[in-house]
């Protein structure tokens, strides 16, 4: 295995890697001892739009763990940052589904957001007001009417963005739905594949780089699925570690054609390396 070195920020996801919904995992708090300690910079970096980066900030204060918003990029962000480089965010109009996480990067890029059944062509709106974008991330409001205004814009026309496509979660309470679920039922709804923002594109990694000023070289990815995670680490070109406290196991890696560069147990063992 390759030796455990040369590392000078690390690329952390966050569900299933710190924490399983709100119950954080064994030696959260050691671990970023080691790593401020050893100034290691890290971007905690999630699929998960829901929430916001204060949001994530006051999460792991609670769990006994300080970190700046400046450390977290989101999936939602991500999205944003993209979509205001190929759109002139002072005329483009954006329909969310998703939370707080999605919604509130998206204005501070300057984009309009569009409310509930506000579409193009429709009889009750005008030809001007409807979506010009749909972007769908986790949402735990999902309602009918968010998936049928979602739809009417995609099949209207609207471009169809996916801040990820995780087909599940991990939980306290055990394995569930994830936003590709959501992703499939409007893709189904409309015939329209959507354009992926999160892991395993390389975006996120590229913008997690960016921000922490290191070569892809210094760079190492903490992550729990493969197909996010560590093959999103692939396509960037940086190392990775896969710790099997989240979707991923051992097992699974003889169902693809790529690797993490180390298999740890949790975050304890990168903790245990790292010393």
């Amino acid at each position: 295995m390759e030796p455990f070195d040369n590392i000078h920020a690390f690329i952390v996801d966050m569900d299933g890697v710190l924490w399983h919904g709100d119950k954080a995992m064994p030696g959260l708090v050691a671990f970023f001892q080691v790593l401020r300690e050893r100034h290691i910079r890290f971007i905690l970096a999630t699929n998960n739009a829901s929430l916001t980066q204060e949001q994530y900030v006051k999460k792991l204060a609670k769990m006994g763990v300080h970190v700046t918003e400046n450390e977290i990029l989101t999936s939602g962000m991500a999205t944003a940052l993209y979509l205001k480089e190929y759109n002139d965010s002072a005329t483009t109009r954006i329909f969310v589904v998703g939370e707080e996480g999605a919604r509130k990067p998206l204005l501070e890029q300057g984009f309009t957001l569009t409310e509930l059944y506000e579409v193009k062509g429709s009889d009750s709106a005008d030809l001007t007001k409807g979506a010009d974008i749909v972007v769908c991330g986790k949402d735990e409001t999902l309602t009918w009417a968010k998936l049928a205004t979602a739809t009417l814009a995609i099949r209207a026309g609207a471009a169809f963005i996916a801040t990820n496509a995780d087909v599940t979660l991990p939980t306290e309470r055990g394995v569930t739905h994830g936003n590709g679920a959501i992703l499939a039922a409007l893709e189904a709804a409309t015939g329209v594949k959507p354009f992926v923002i999160g892991k395993p594109e390389p975006i996120m990694y590229q913008q997690a780089l960016a921000i922490l000023g290191v070569d892809l070289t210094q760079a190492v990815a903490i992550g729990d699925r493969l197909d996010t995670d560590i093959l999103g680490a692939v396509r960037a070109g940086i190392r990775s570690v896969l710790v099997l406290t989240g979707i991923s196991s051992e097992e699974d890696l003889t169902a693809v054609n790529y690797k993490p560069t180390w298999i740890m147990a949790d975050i304890r063992a990168i903790t245990k390396a790292l010393q």
